[in-house]
This record gives C-alpha cells, sequence and structure tokens, in this order.
C-alpha cells in the first residue's frame, strides 16, 4: 500500500508518500480503507517531533481517519466489514489502509461524507466537551462566550454548539473572508482581531461587563488580553497555542476577580498518552459522539470541509493549514 513515512523528525515539506507494508491487525482492532484523513497544525507538530506524544520512528502520520472497515480483529464485538466509521488513531492516517482500536472507533451517519466526519472526533468533540462539560467552560444558556481563531475547524465547531447551547458568541479572525464564516455560522458579532483592539470591542459588546468565557486556540498575546475581558467568576480555556507561545498567567488576575482557567487534551480520552485511559473513558465518549451526530442528522451542526485535496496533494494541504489560508477544515482524500 502507499502512505506518508515519517524516518526522522524533520518538516513537513520534507515527506513523501512511498510504498509502505500494510499495517498488522490487532485482536481488538479493526482495519480501515481511509478514504479521508484530516490534516492539522498539530500533525506538522507530530512530524518535527514536537508533540506531547511521540511515536517510535519510522511511522505514518495522521490521527483523524475515516473510512470502511475492511477486517475485524478477533476479540472485536461492535462493527463487521463494509461499516462507515470515524476513528481516532494514535498514528497511521495518511495512509491507504490503517488500524485502530475498536475503542476509538464510531459509526456514522449515512448522509455524512468521509469528508466531514474527519472534523468530529477532534474538533467537534474538543468543542463540545469544552462547552459542557461541568469541570471545563460549562456554558449556560444566555452566557456570553469569546471563541479566538473561530474561523478554523474548532473555532467553528465552537460557534455551532454554543448556539444549541443558547449562548451569545463573539468571534474573532484575521480577515472579513473567516469573519463572515464565523457570522454564517451563528455568531453575533465578529472582530478583526489585527485590525481592532478585541478587548475595547468585547467589553463596548457587553456593556463592561465582559463575557462568561473564552475558547482560545491561539494562545499568546490573545489569550493574555483575553483575562483582562472576562466577567467576574469567568472561565477561559486554551486549547493549543497556534500563535506558537505558551502564555504565562497571572495569578493576581485569577485572584481579583475568581476567575477560573481549565484546560482540555483531547487525547486523554483517545489514550495518547503516558496514561492509557481510552477503556476507562469508553462509555463517556460514546455517548459524547452519539450527541453530536444526533445534532447533524437534525440539520444542527454540519462540519465545514474548506478545501479536499487528493493523496498525492497532501503537502499543499499542510501548506494551506500553516499558512492560515482554510476555513474551517481540510481533508485530505484517499482511495
Amino acid at each position: 500500500m502507499k502512505g506518508v513515512l515519517v524516518k526522522n523528525w524533520t518538516t513537513f515539506d520534507k515527506l513523501r508518500i512511498e510504498k509502505v507494508p500494510e499495517p498488522i491487525l490487532m485482536a481488538e482492532g479493526l482495519k480501515i480503507r481511509v478514504r479521508a484523513a484530516g490534516i492539522s497544525f498539530a500533525m506538522s507538530l507530530f512530524v518535527l517531533g514536537k508533540y506531547q506524544v511521540r511515536p517510535e520512528l519510522p511511522f505514518i502520520p495522521g490521527t483523524e481517519i475515516a473510512g470502511e472497515i475492511i477486517e475485524t480483529g478477533s476479540l472485536t464485538k461492535r462493527f463487521k466489514k463494509g461499516q462507515r466509521v470515524c476513528a481516532a488513531i494514535d498514528h497511521g492516517g495518511l495512509a491507504e489502509i490503517a488500524v485502530a482500536k475498536e475503542v476509538n472507533v464510531y459509526p456514522i451517519p449515512a448522509k455524512l461524507s468521509f469528508e466531514k466526519a474527519i472534523s468530529f472526533t477532534n474538533s467537534y468533540a474538543t468543542s463540545l466537551a469544552a462547552l459542557s462539560w461541568d469541570n471545563l467552560l460549562n456554558i449556560k444558556s444566555g452566557d456570553w462566550l469569546l471563541v479566538h481563531g473561530a474561523s478554523g475547524g474548532v473555532g467553528l465547531s465552537a460557534i455551532e454548539i454554543a448556539k444549541i447551547l443558547g449562548a451569545k458568541v463573539i468571534a474573532t479572525a484575521s480577515s472579513e473572508s473567516k469573519l463572515k464564516a464565523t457570522l454564517d455560522r451563528g455568531a453575533l458579532y465578529a472582530i478583526n482581531y489585527q485590525e481592532q483592539n478585541f478587548r475595547d470591542r468585547v467589553m463596548e459588546l457587553t456593556s463592561n461587563k465582559g463575557v462568561n468565557a473564552v475558547y482560545d486556540p491561539v494562545g499568546g498575546r490573545i489569550f493574555s488580553e483575553s483575562l483582562r475581558c472576562l466577567a467576574p467568576e469567568g472561565r477561559i480555556m486554551p486549547v493549543g497555542f497556534a500563535c506558537g507561545t505558551v502564555p504565562q498567567i497571572p495569578a493576581n488576575i485569577l485572584l481579583v476577580k475568581n476567575l477560573t482557567v481549565c484546560g482540555l487534551n483531547m487525547g486523554l480520552y483517545y489514550g495518547w498518552g503516558p496514561n492509557d485511559l481510552r477503556y476507562f473513558y469508553e462509555e463517556k465518549m460514546r455517548n459524547h459522539m452519539e450527541q453530536l451526530f444526533t445534532w447533524f442528522d437534525k440539520g444542527l451542526i454540519s462540519p465545514t470541509v474548506n478545501r479536499s485535496y487528493p493523496f498525492d496533494n497532501f503537502l499543499q494541504a499542510m501548506d494551506d493549514v500553516l499558512a492560515r489560508r482554510s476555513i474551517g477544515r481540510v481533508a485530505v482524500v484517499i482511495n
């Protein structure tokens, strides 16, 4: 089969499609013919060896896939050959065939395309957890929510879910086309943070009360300024650090305004990391994904895939992500 092989820690543009051995199916696993794979900023860090998880070399990158089951392991019970699924895998997505542990595989609705399905295990699962779980942002109807990087896959999913939960969303992005995308998805207001002081505008829109919660995949200065436009007892969550700078949190601001900072690494629930807790959280995650697919079937959410590239053009797909040209997700279509 064909796959993208990482032999040494390197920049993504150095990778090539090669002939590689077909992955070995484990007893508790499923072999999947990959129809679409997600491309993300995190994948570029994976290849550089700078992500919190470092697979053993050599490996095939890619943790978000959708496709059809072609073989089932001897200990699997939930799925059958030919079933359409999406999966969160440890690595191996940028290939014609991948294997996934059954615990991290989810059946997808009949009307959901493979390109859109890649958004569910990461972008949508992250946003639903961040906004609804009691220990995280715990959004309630009527809350003001500030979403940064709002035109990306995580940001747009957060806007859709926040709207379902009854929140009032203020979105930030870096261009007029991206701002329009956030408004089309349900944001009440959109701010170009490169042309405006978003803190001043947020305070104006909320009558100087501030927002109840902030969802931030950008980090750096954006996070620091966001602390200052939170209402008392507000909550803020870093989801990633797309700007490349991890912010330092001034504890005095937290103390004065009774603020809560919470974090979410979705990989914890998929077994990515030193402690493999995927089986402990399986029921929680299956209920989580079922809620998302129910909303999709009802037409309440629909992933935005800005561009889909054929497998041979996987480098262009990553270039779009790193250059921040994309709105929503970027997918590579395989087979």
